[in-house]
């Protein structure tokens, strides 16, 4: 062998020692130093997990009443595994129990489908889970149904009828509360894609709406996993963990059963005594608030919806109704998401305007039946000229031309429509010390935000629309071509983004661009009671452990303090106590034997409804009560209701008889939901058998 060719065969030796090393390298990296890592992604390609949901978390009033429960339901459960072992993949089984439990074969197969085995337009009621696990089809089944299912069980390979744990709002008192006590359903693909960081295990149900979305964290607890190891034929072949659920903690609230439920009982007849007086009266809201906390103990929104129709499943028709505008929106929690105008409720804002300009409250003022503002005359209530009174009584009688006269002579010494560098804009100020722009923060999903009418608002305003007004013949459909809307637009084109003679006087009697939620009256006039704290409303008092142990205290949250001289809350206060005295709720309290003081709205609305008759006008009535040591903040509202006396204020009396156990004008001993007069501040033990005191 020459010399070449031993050099030859040494550079082949080193390159295959060297590849030997490098594999041998690589086999050492793979096997020993990243061997626990692949073994985890091989684990995991061969496990599955099944999820044991734990036992919800109960929802209960402040007596430890249960609003929100778990019961035990019979439920139709599919194994899969069993089934995919059939000739047909289970299909006849599935037909005939769809036949036997009366349901749509096409539902009870999609019911059985991992949502990945079906494309994504037929997903709808797809199982969320694991195919390990039971899939429930029906929860609760007929036990003469389910019997015969296990009798036949080799017609019925693979289903089963076992025990399941059904959320239950058991309606207590006739209480209904769904807008405040929300719902449970099936995670979803959403859930998962917005989970903020929540751990969620695809079988599971959530809180979708009211308390159950919000303390969702609390109440769900923590499934239990059962992980098993799986081969390429998907048969188990071992169990690597089995961890029990950990049940839920409970939500104690400020809600009383009793009172939610006469608060439900009082709205809905203010709505029917709309109707019997010959108004539309589709909707309304009510809440009762503790003025010293800021504590909801009712809060009320109709019409409402049956939350217990949501573990029973609904129909696309059901689905479709609850977001209907011709059955009025039942899914709308009106008392905090809904935005109405004010209307005369809001003069108690313009009292606190008027007080910082300088007018004299105790002096007398003229009533006239008009007031002329630029080309236009702004009509009194029925066109009444009520002569010169107290600032009081036109409180008490709901004066508009009052506030039109102030309202319009502040508007001009703010510069008109050519407004000064630093305008005095009273009544602008005298709102925002009521944090009318702020939410009132209550512990319920979706609250929406009051809009205060402004410079801001607008400058705002005007921005977004004038496109839009500026071409608005080419822009707006024939219907809204009228005569009124044209010349309107044309006039916004040119200066709408101007605070106008017209806006300014409207926004003195609560009409115009100004809207509030029902909840955020209520928190204004609790602070008008209380002598000027504004609270943060809750609903929630704490989060309690199944033994008892306090997981978490929700204590009051004072939010800001009335920037409003002390003499004037009470003058303020004092003109409310002689609405119900003298004024326009007189009639409504006459003999009450608990004083109590507020002021009535009619609040009037533009635009049609889907029938097309013209909208009526909305109904207000806010209050407190005792007068002279308030405790309870009481507003309603009906929308499309009527006056503010005969339709809201007759409602929010029937909620004061129910505190004050008053029937008809007497005090009955021992009837008060409140015998001390204040809400309990003690928590309740708990359990799902508690009944309201004064229940069989």
């Amino acid at each position: 062998m020459n010399q070449r060719s031993r050099l030859s065969l040494l550079v082949v030796q080193i390159l295959i020692v060297s590849l030997l090393a490098a594999l041998f390298g690589r086999l050492f990296y793979l096997q020993i130093a990243a061997g626990p890592k692949y073994r985890d992604a091989a684990l995991s390609i061969q496990s599955r997990d099944v999820v044991a949901p734990a036992t919800r978390g109960l929802i209960v009033d402040s007596s430890g009443v249960p609003l929100a429960l778990n019961k035990v339901g019979l439920a139709i459960t599919i194994d899969r595994i069993t089934l995919d072992k059939q000739p047909d993949k289970g299909v006849e089984v599935l037909k005939r129990l769809a036949k036997l439990l009366k349901l749509r074969y096409k539902d009870v197969f999609t019911n059985t489908r991992l949502c990945g085995e079906l494309p994504k337009g037929q997903r709808a009621g797809c199982w969320t889970g694991s195919r390990y696990q039971p899939i429930p089809i029906t929860k609760e089944a007929d036990p003469d149904v389910a019997l015969q299912i296990v009798e036949r069980s080799d017609q019925y390979p693979g289903v089963d009828a076992q025990p399941i744990s059904i959320r239950n709002y058991p309606g207590i008192v006739g209480v209904n509360g769904a807008h405040v006590l929300g719902y449970v359903g099936p995670l979803t693909e959403s859930d998962l894609a917005k989970g903020n960081g929540k751990q969620y295990f695809r079988s599971e149900s959530i809180g979708k709406a009211g308390l159950e979305i919000q303390y969702d964290s609390f109440l769900r607890g923590t499934p239990g996993i059962r992980t098993v190891i799986v081969d390429r034929k998907e048969a188990i072949t071992r169990e690597s963990q089995n961890t029990k659920p950990i049940a839920g903690d409970h939500l104690v609230t400020s809600l009383d059963v009793r009172l939610q439920a006469a608060t439900e009982k009082a709205l809905a007849d203010a709505v029917q005594r709309g109707r019997t007086n010959g108004y539309t009266s589709d909707s309304g809201a009510a809440v009762v608030m503790d003025i010293k906390t800021g504590r909801i103990l009712a809060l009320a929104s109709y019409p409402t919806y049956d939350p217990n129709a949501f573990e029973k499943g609904l129909t696309v028709q059901e689905a479709a109704d609850l977001f209907s505008e011709k059955k009025a929106v039942p899914a709308l929690n009106r008392a905090l998401q809904g935005l109405f105008a004010p209307a005369s409720t809001f003069k108690s804002v313009s009292v606190v305007a008027a007080a910082a300009a300088g007018y004299d409250l105790n002096a007398a003022y003229n009533c006239p039946a008009q007031v002329q503002v630029g080309n236009r005359a702004f009509q009194n209530f029925d066109s009444k000229d009520q002569g010169r009174m107290s600032l009081k009584k036109a409180i008490a009688v709901s004066c508009d031309t009052l506030w039109y006269q102030i309202a319009f002579d502040e508007w001009l010494r703010d510069g008109g429509l050519r407004p000064k560098s630093n305008p005095n804009d009273y009544f602008f100020k005298a709102a925002q010390a009521f944090h009318i722009q702020q939410k009132v923060g209550i512990d319920l999903p979706s609250e929406s935000t009051s809009r205060l009418a402004d410079r801001a608002y607008k400058k705002s305003w005007f921005e977004q629309n004038k496109d839009f007004y500026c071409n608005y013949k080419t822009r707006a459909t024939k219907a809204q071509q009228t005569p009124f809307l044209v010349q309107l637009a044309a006039e916004n084109c040119v200066d709408g983004d101007k605070v106008r003679a017209g806006d300014a006087v409207n926004f003195a009697i609560g009409q115009g661009d100004t809207v509030l939620t029902p909840l955020k009256l209520t928190q204004m006039y609790a602070a008008i009671g209380n002598g000027g704290t504004i609270w943060q409303a809750t609903v929630g008092k704490a989060i309690v452990k199944t033994d008892g142990t306090v997981v978490k205290t929700i204590e009051p949250k004072k939010l800001a303090t009335l920037n409003v001289a002390p003499s004037t809350i009470k003058f303020l206060q004092g003109a409310l106590r002689e609405v119900v005295v003298s004024g326009t709720g007189a009639g409504v309290f006459a003999g009450f034997p608990i004083e109590v003081s507020g002021k009535t709205g009619t609040g009037q609305v533009f635009g049609r409804n889907p029938n097309g008759t013209l909208k009526d006008d909305t109904s207000w009535f806010a209050s407190f009560a005792p007068s002279k040591n308030p405790r309870f903040a009481v507003v309603m509202m009906v929308g499309q209701g009527g006056f503010g006396a005969s339709t809201s204020g007759v409602g929010v009396r029937k909620i004061y008889e129910s505190i004050f156990g008053v029937v008809g004008n007497k005090v009955v001993p021992g009837a008060a939901i409140y015998p001390s007069g204040k809400p309990p501040t003690t928590l309740p033990k708990i359990s799902p058998a508690t009944k309201p005191k004064g229940t069989p």
